[in-house]
């Protein structure tokens, strides 16, 4: 019996009995002109379709990708016929290359080869709906190999276009999240699973944190652990603690120091790794020892640098999920979007080389690959977000000091404990060490060197007040020491090209004004460094949303009435307060005194002179040994 021709879908197809068969355009032509062999027994074409012209005239092809109401993306192949665009049909992941357009079959005469190769790439096989990896895909295709035949008329702008698959929050989470939060969360969820990683851009104070954490509860309850967390120094205390009090099913330990984990079999041990970007570096080996279930880069622009020792090494490690966590992803070239997303998506952007060929550093070229960008980025910004925002939002910010921090530190106790009396002790004593925690430049005669080398805490100060000044916003700072203006004021304005204020003891009090005045005022930027007791209460500086608590200070009311002066009627943004202070350090005991005055809500600390209260805070504040090693929770 011979093969019946038909029309089947978009193109001329045989019919055998229950099996259909596609042939190429030159099968076609063979059959029609009996020119060669026939693959085939049967007739014809146009004795089996007689009213089907054939024409001699071939056509292109190009891709077209769109959104349907859904928030799907729709992947077509289409011919351009006489200005018409014909759907070319493409049968288990192969291209038929002839068509019907009303009664005129015509053939694919240009760029077959090429489509081909393209679809194949992106592992398409047929038209219809794509994932985002064969989006992304295609994308790289177009904008980086500079393909012509694609037209990319998808539009994502925000998470609510997003097509996300429903995920629970874990009931394991001790905490609830705010809409955007959970947005976040599915999001994150839903980019892990299907593309296994993403970048959280969200602005600083939004919860970057705990909707990751949401994410490790989640990962968890599905077995996959282990989870590395790469953070800086500076913030490595900060996400055990936060794990430690919302995702407590969570066994963390920090990873860092001289006496971290040697043996690779005990990270199997813990739910989280938590380490720094530079123990990745000295590590890499061990650390590769391990698949890790989510690599998280915490403040991921430390990566930004394609050429860096970190960054290179960063990108080998064995890891089955990646996830860059980035209030400011991208702060200077279109490079720093490279490196980010070719830790999230290894080679969807091919070389360095190439990327830089193809984008350049400006305007244009961020305009260029934002079609790339925005599919596997989530960012929101306070001002998207501000009516799930409380008015005031408080970030305690627990920090471990370096290893040459906590031998100074312990030089200082040590001395100390030579010369108190145990019956005569007043907080006062301690103000030697609480001095050396602001920075160790403070406790010396002269300043020397850069100070953002020799202070875990004055790192995070700069990691905040960076995010800050990418934002234009301003910034008050309190501290209670000289020493620290003087820092402040030498540093500040050269690293970040800001203008500073201070007012202390020594400002004239009918000038002050005059400085809030022009604090206020101006434009972009600014820091204000005040002392709490010379300028906590009374001025209205409502022109900052950012408070820093550089240093904690043992009453309350004295930080809650700093605080104020941001948080006041008049503000109209959210304000955010940062709170820094050291572990296993004189600070600690200040945090934990004021957490306790909170708890009795008491308006005033009981004096400073020799209480039962004091004495015992004191003793506590000298038998606390700072040390860089393994923490566990």
């Amino acid at each position: 019996m011979n093969a019946k021709w038909l029309i089947f879908e978009h193109h001329l197809a045989l019919q055998d009995g229950k099996s259909i068969y596609h042939p190429s355009a030159i099968n076609v032509f063979n059959i029609i002109n009996k020119t060669a062999k026939q693959v085939f027994e049967c007739n014809a074409p146009q004795e089996d379709l007689p009213n089907i012209r054939f024409s001699r005239i071939g056509s292109s092809l190009c891709i077209l990708l769109r959104s349907n109401d859904e928030g799907d993306i729709i992947f077509q192949l289409l011919a351009n016929r006489k200005n018409e665009l014909v759907c070319i049909d493409i049968v288990e992941g192969v291209i038929i290359d002839q068509a019907i357009l009303d009664d005129t079959w015509f053939y694919i005469s240009e760029n077959k080869e090429q489509i081909q190769n393209i679809i194949t790439a992106a592992d398409i096989n047929k038209n219809g709906k794509i994932s985002t990896k064969q989006y992304l895909k295609l994308l790289e295709q177009k904008i980086i190999q500079d393909v012509n035949a694609i037209d990319n008329q998808v539009k994502i702008s925000s998470p609510s276009e997003y097509n996300l698959k429903a995920t629970n929050v874990p009931h394991t989470l001790k905490a609830t999240l705010f809409p955007y939060q959970e947005t976040g969360f599915s999001w994150i969820s839903n980019m892990l699973e299907e593309m296994g990683g993403c970048i959280l851009g969200d602005e600083m104070g939004l919860g970057k944190t705990m909707q990751v954490i949401a994410e490790m509860l989640s990962l968890k309850s599905h077995n996959c652990t282990p989870i590395l967390v790469v953070a800086p120094i500076s913030l490595l205390m900060n996400w055990q603690r936060e794990c430690s009090k919302f995702a407590p099913s969570l066994k963390t330990i920090i990873h860092h120091g001289y006496n971290r984990i040697s043996n690779y079999k005990h990270f199997y041990e813990y739910d989280i790794v938590i380490t720094s970007y530079t123990t990745v570096t000295n590590d890499i080996h061990m650390l590769n020892m391990v698949r890790w279930a989510l690599v998280a880069l915490d403040e991921a622009q430390n990566i930004k640098n394609p050429s860096s020792i970190r960054t290179k090494v960063v990108k080998t490690i064995n890891r089955d999920r990646s996830i860059a966590i980035s209030g400011t992803p991208f702060e200077n070239h279109v490079s720093d979007i490279w490196s980010l997303l070719d830790f999230v998506q290894p080679g969807l952007l091919g070389t360095l080389g190439a990327f830089s060929s193809a984008i350049s550093d400006d305007i244009e070229g961020g305009i260029k690959i934002e079609p790339i960008l925005s599919p596997l980025m989530i960012r929101r910004l306070v001002a998207d977000v501000a009516k799930d925002l409380p008015d005031k939002v408080i970030s305690t910010q627990p920090l471990q000091m370096s290893e040459t921090e906590c031998a100074q530190y312990n030089d200082y106790v040590e001395n100390l404990k030579g010369t108190y009396d145990i019956e005569s002790v007043n907080l006062g004593m301690l103000q030697q060490l609480r001095i050396y925690c602001t920075h160790p430049f403070a406790s010396e005669d002269k300043i020397q060197g850069d100070p953002f080398d020799y202070s875990i805490k004055y790192q995070r100060f700069c990691e905040i007040v960076e995010e800050i000044v990418s934002r234009e916003e301003k910034i008050i700072v309190f501290t209670s020491y000289k020493k620290m203006f003087e820092i402040f004021k030498n540093d500040i304005p050269n690293r970040f090209g800001i203008q500073l204020w201070c007012i202390n003891g020594e400002t004239a009090v009918d000038e002050r004004q005059n400085i809030v005045d022009r604090f206020n005022n101006m434009t972009g930027s600014a820091i204000l460094i005040l002392n709490p007791k010379a300028a906590g209460t009374g001025l209205n500086i409502t022109g900052a949303n950012h408070v820093i608590h550089y240093n904690l200070e043992w009453n309350p009311s004295l930080e809650d009435q700093s605080s104020a002066r941001a948080y006041r009627r008049g503000q109209k943004k959210t304000v955010f307060i940062y709170r820094l202070y050291y572990i296993d350090t004189v600070e600690q005991i200040v945090n934990e005194r004021i957490e306790r005055k909170r708890e009795i809500a008491s308006s005033a600390v009981v004096g400073t002179n020799g209480a039962n209260q004091d004495r015992a805070d004191i003793i506590k504040a000298l038998e606390l040994i700072p040390s860089i090693k393994n923490k566990e929770s």
